[in-house]
């Protein structure tokens, strides 16, 4: 007995404070509900509704000629409020709208979008996306034409939610001089470095947190964003072509491990291409780092720095181009460290020093001259600027590095290493800088990419050239550096880029490797120079790194490239064409061989040549021409229906037009004009016969080498 009421007891116990837990929950929903209501709403409103960025459409990146290389274009995504639409709208157009979109996604069937449409309906949902995928604004446009959706957006209730994408309207074609940033605000190229002007400015507005999305508010509180501005490059589109794809067949053929150039105008600094291509795969190459401009490109730039050596020997003393140097038998030991060559040249000039690219002429030279004072040859250098970056337009630029003798690392092989190009490192974009101040007459001017910054016609920022450098030594030295250069293309190691139009100067280079500290036998192949060598425009680097076909030479590897360039370049620019010989006076040019035809067309031709033709019935469609000394007369070639028309001196064409109108059958035999005709002219036609034309040159009949049959019979209609 005790035992049961003990266990009533306990069952009550806990009925009792079951029953005050529940009273303490209903007390406390009721206290939330209408004492801590106002506060606890408006924290719901604050995370339901909250600002977000609208991001600016970013700025257009254009070439010299203002062709658009980057832009951005809108592309949407499509969600939908369901429960804007009026009932009678939504029922007559939902079965179309879901087989639209059906259709068009190719995703889904038109009931899954029916029943996705109608369900949110059903729970007053307010936002729905109706698919994942972007579309273009030529779809937007076809979308809106759609039932519900053309009611608009307050009454229809679709929400077309803006998404820019950057397109490049040329594909790869300067990607990596293009560049990229992605959502870290971290990238490279001239989105990067221009990324401040092009990004323009965000605005924000008020949107409506919902199951699967955010919904636009539009109270009236949105902030518009500022669009960016546009930036204009420097960047000729067909040089940039030729110069990748010619980069890209050099490579190939050799099978490189990566290469880039740069062709570049001498008196304003301005890029006009820029190429840089890494091996992505056997047999491809993609752009992938700025090898012209970065770390990734700078090295040891071997025999192109020799330039700079023979500009500081000149300068330090009064050699000739005439003077010799021994170099003996392509291999000796100058300060500490052996020299060699490829071939023993004995005795030879300065002259042949540089266009043999002698290592002992040059070294041998310069520690001669520098030995007992290497800072002075180290000074010489900064004089030329060869120390310091060049301020380029673009992040990354590399900085280069010039050993001192102040340096833990500075030995006594030190110098004459230096002299022919080791033991220091400079960047591709660096070495043409320089070589274009040879070639302006001294002045250094920094590399331009980037000329203006504008939006539409409003120009925030023109760039104009910067001189870095106005004198970088004297006319002396200039003059005769410039003799070395054209040297080494016309008797020496870069004769690769002879070019009969036009006059190149430059230098070829071949730098072995380091490998863990080592070097090695994987070689750095380059030239570079400028054209036309008697009156500068164009200067031009390329740069071949670890060819593995056999050729290690610059003159072989990196030659090409610079040679099909700069053809190019010379091509196009009419400027720097020398001008064409002047034919004797009274001299007159031989008239062309015209035969007959159509009067209008023949007309036409003289008139595009500048000859004097001279109809005589101007009102004939067909004529003969009679050649005479500074003219030409049109005789008449009488056509008259029913009778067969003399067709000799005619082209085939006009042959065939002439004799299928009148119903004949045409034999060709031979190739050229038409010699002789089986039917006699004027004589009546008779419907369907046959008309044999024999065809030849200059009065002689030729047999066809290749084609149809000589007996072939041709039906003109």
């Amino acid at each position: 007995m005790n035992i049961k009421r003990s266990i009533v007891t306990r069952v009550r116990l806990a009925f009792l404070a079951i029953c005050l837990f529940a009273f303490a929950i209903m007390y406390k929903v009721a206290y939330i509900q209408f004492k801590d209501g106002d506060r606890w709403r408006e924290i719901a409103n604050e995370k339901r509704f909250h600002y977000q960025p609208i991001y600016a459409t970013r700025g257009n990146i254009y070439s010299d000629d203002e062709r658009i290389m980057a832009t951005s274009l809108p592309f949407y995504r499509v969600a939908f409020d369901p429960s804007i639409p009026k009932d009678e709208v939504f029922n007559k157009g939902i079965d179309s709208l879901g087989m639209m979109l059906s259709r068009f996604f190719g995703d889904q069937s038109p009931e899954y979008y029916k029943r996705k449409i109608k369900g949110a309906r059903a729970k007053n949902r307010k936002y729905v996306r109706i698919n994942g995928r972007l579309i273009n604004y030529q779809d937007k446009k076809l979308m809106a034409k759609w039932p519900i959706f053309r009611a608009g957006k307050n009454k229809g209730g679709v929400i077309f939610e803006k998404i820019d994408r950057r397109f490049l309207p040329f594909g790869s074609l300067a990607k990596r001089t293009i560049g990229f940033i992605n959502e870290d605000r971290k990238g490279a190229g001239l989105e990067f470095s221009f990324n401040r002007h092009l990004a323009g400015k965000d605005g924000e507005a008020l949107f409506e947190r919902m199951a699967g999305g955010n919904k636009p508010i539009n109270d009236g509180t949105e902030v518009k964003p500022m669009p960016g501005f546009d930036i204009q490059t420097t960047i000729d589109i067909n040089l940039q072509d030729v110069a990748e794809s010619a980069l890209r067949r050099v490579l190939t053929i050799n099978d490189a491990a990566h290469g880039c150039v740069i062709l570049m105008e001498v008196s304003t600094g301005r890029i006009k291409a820029i190429a840089n291509l890494g091996k992505a795969g056997p047999g491809y190459y993609e752009e992938d780092y700025n090898y012209a401009v970065g770390n990734q490109g700078r090295t040891e730039p071997g025999s192109t720095f020799k330039l700079a050596s023979m500009m500081a020997l000149l300068e330090e003393t009064d050699m000739k181009l005439t003077d010799t140097v021994e170099t003996g038998y392509g291999s000796e030991r100058i300060g500490g460290a052996v020299k060699t060559d490829t071939h023993g040249y004995g005795k030879i000039t300065l002259q042949q020093v540089f266009e043999k690219s002698s290592n002992v002429g040059v070294a041998k030279l310069i520690q001669k001259t520098f030995e007992s004072q290497p800072q002075k040859y180290v000074d010489y250098l900064h004089k030329f600027g060869l120390h310091q970056p060049l301020g380029f337009q673009m992040n990354g630029e590399a900085i280069p590095y010039i050993k001192s003798p102040k340096d833990r690392s500075w030995s006594r092989p030190s110098l004459s290493t230096m002299a022919i190009g080791y033991e220091l490192k400079l960047s591709p974009l660096q070495t043409l800088a320089f070589y274009n101040a040879v070639a302006n007459n001294g002045v250094k001017v920094q590399p331009m990419i980037v000329k203006s910054i504008k939006r539409a016609d409003n120009v925030l920022e023109q760039f104009e050239t910067k001189v870095l450098n106005p004198k970088i030594c004297s006319d002396e030295t200039l003059a005769q550096l410039r003799a070395m250069m054209e040297g080494v293309v016309e008797n020496g190691t870069g004769k690769n880029v002879r070019s009969e139009d036009y006059k190149v100067a430059g230098k070829t280079g071949t730098a072995r490797k380091v490998i863990n500290g080592q070097y090695t036998r994987k070689y750095s192949t380059s030239f570079v120079g400028y054209f036309p060598a008697d009156k500068p425009k164009y200067s031009c680097i390329v740069i071949i790194d670890n060819p593995q076909k056999g050729a290690q030479y610059g003159g072989d590897v990196a030659a090409p490239v610079f040679r099909e360039l700069a053809d190019k370049a010379y091509a196009q620019d009419l400027a720097i064409h020398k001008p064409m010989a002047r034919k004797p006076a009274g001299v007159q040019p031989k008239l062309p061989t015209l035969h007959a035809g159509s009067q209008e067309e023949i007309k036409l031709l003289c008139d595009k040549l500048g000859i004097s033709a001279h109809p005589i019935n101007p009102e004939e469609d067909w004529i003969r021409v009679d050649t005479q000394k500074h003219s030409v007369a049109l005789k008449p070639v009488p056509v008259k229906m029913g009778k067969v028309p003399d067709v000799t001196d005619m082209t085939l064409k006009d042959a065939l037009y002439l004799l299928g109108n009148h119903g004949l059958r045409v034999r060709i035999v031979g190739l050229g004009r038409v010699q002789s005709q089986s039917l006699t002219p004027g004589e009546p036609v008779q419907k369907g016969a046959i008309i044999t034309l024999t065809l030849g040159k200059n009065g002689t009949t030729t047999k066809p080498a290749a084609g149809p049959p000589a007996n072939a019979i041709a039906r003109a209609f």
